[in-house]
């Protein structure tokens, strides 16, 4: 399929935003942040910022993006809808949490209770996110049981990255909270492992659908191939559901995110933790930029090498 450039950034964005929120709230629940408060609160903040940012960006995605709040009323029928709802409700928690963080320097155990919540609803959101593309069984590389851990652990992953960057940031380089930094590092290696897992799984996956069976050939005709297309000229579904990647470029697109989002973030973190002080910093700072830029390209090719079954009207054999 056709990557839209809004929800590829709206699917990263929101996907390390709601990370960051689950790791800010589940750390400093059981206090192994190390930051001071107003820290917590201001890097909530910022994380639910990041939120913000995938969320509109997803709006310019849509023909008239000021009808976007009319898809909330679907929650009974739609992921798109619920979550659309649960990235609202979440903003409550949260801002909550921030704001009692920086209104306190001395949070109760009623705050770090919201935290846990706003972490829950931040898990919640992803999956309704994930289920938007795992309930499409016309996309059989979406509808799969890899698509709702491969969301998760990549927005763990991205969020565990750019907590680090935040407690690298409030602590200068020093006293760096190892938690952070092991939670970080856990997350990378088990989302390159899913990740990995995903693409073997749809390299080796058999076709689930045949030129044949979509025109409803089955017993001996077991073969059909497309006489003369359908138009003169390419419409909407051939450039938006049928839109085809080289595989020698979704190789090369494997490896460059594999390089920025899970080997480049693992060994700037190592090092900057170990170096310490400023330039420790920037170097944490890089892994979660790196990690962040490998999400792009790994959510690029999430669109990218999706096979809509509509495509077998217009010459693609099997899907």
């Amino acid at each position: 399929m056709h990557p839209a450039v809004s929800i590829v950034l709206f699917t990263s964005l929101s996907g390390a935003g709601y990370g960051a929120m689950i790791w800010l709230g589940v750390l400093h629940g059981f206090d192994l942040l190390g930051l001071e408060p107003l820290l917590v609160g201001v890097f909530t903040i910022v994380a639910m910022t990041l939120v913000g940012m995938g969320l509109v960006s997803s709006t310019f995605h849509l023909h008239h993006p000021e009808r976007a709040w009319r898809a909330l009323s679907q929650w009974r029928s739609s992921w798109l809808s619920r979550e659309g709802v649960m990235a609202l409700v979440t903003f409550v928690p949260a801002l909550l949490f921030a704001g009692a963080m920086i209104a306190s320097n001395d949070p109760d155990a009623i705050v770090s209770a919201l935290g846990f919540v706003a972490a829950a609803c931040s898990v919640v959101t992803i999956v309704c996110t994930a289920m938007i593309y795992r309930s499409l069984w016309t996309v059989p590389q979406w509808h799969n049981a890899w698509t709702i851990p491969c969301f998760l652990v990549m927005g763990l992953a991205g969020g565990a990255l750019i907590v680090c960057a935040f407690v690298a940031v409030g602590t200068g380089g020093n006293e760096f909270a190892p938690a952070a930094g092991g939670v970080a590092l856990i997350g990378l290696v088990l989302a390159v492992l899913v990740k990995l897992g995903a693409w073997r799984a749809a390299t080796n996956a058999a076709p689930q659908s045949t030129t044949a069976t979509a025109i409803g050939l089955t017993g001996r005709a077991k073969s059909a191939r497309l006489l003369e297309s359908p138009n003169s000229s390419q419409n909407y579904l051939q450039k938006e559901m049928a839109f085809r990647i080289a595989r020698k470029h979704a190789l090369k697109l494997r490896r460059i995110a594999l390089l920025l989002g899970f080997v480049c973030p693992a060994l700037l973190l190592i090092t900057g933790v170990l170096v310490g002080t400023w330039f420790g910093v920037f170097l944490i700072l890089l892994a979660a930029g790196s990690g962040l830029a490998g999400t792009l390209v790994e959510r690029w090719l999430f669109f990218a090498e999706a096979t809509h079954k509509v495509s077998l009207y217009y010459g693609t054999q099997s899907v």
